[in-house]
């Protein structure tokens, strides 16, 4: 990452303090739940009766580091098969864009994110690591939904 951008991090840190959060459901279930930047979704399916068929649900602001948590989580988790990818994508750095190109495209020889128009699509994720994500789960692009009882169907549908 360039100073600038480092920079730029630190500031947001400082100036809007975010609060990481994820939840944790059934963990006999196949489903984890990203509501991308999508505080008050989030919110609500954890308070809703759906939690109990969701392994876990959290949001994803980061197209690089956030990425790289989310998708070691999934492969150290071998139940998880389906996430369901919703709410609002976080302006600027897409990383619910970045994330389905990774699943679709994978990294190249740099770690880039093939395809992505994230400002620093560059991950710690090895080959090996993405190629194991890529044929354990199925992502469900739902970007942009950010209404609980559209997402019933594919939750329901899914666990």
């Amino acid at each position: 990452m360039n100073l600038i951008g480092e920079f730029a991090g630190e500031l947001c840190k400082i100036l809007l303090p975010i609060e990481d959060r994820v939840y944790l459901g059934n963990s006999e279930s196949g489903i984890a739940i990203c509501t991308l930047s999508s505080m008050k979704l989030l919110t609500e399916i954890v308070n809703s009766s759906f939690m109990v068929k969701i392994n876990i649900a959290g949001r994803l602001l980061s197209e690089n580091k956030g990425i790289d948590l989310l998708v070691r989580y999934v492969i150290s988790n071998r139940k998880i098969h389906t996430i369901i990818l919703c709410g609002n994508d976080a302006v600027g750095h897409k990383p619910g864009h970045s994330l389905f190109c990774l699943y679709k495209n994978g990294i190249n020889q740099d770690r880039r994110i093939i395809g992505s128009q994230s400002p620093d699509p560059f991950l710690s994720l090895t080959s090996e690591e993405v190629l194991e994500f890529q044929n354990q789960v199925r992502i469900i692009d739902k970007i942009g939904q950010t209404n609980i009882s559209n997402l019933s169907m594919e939750i329901n549908n899914k666990s």
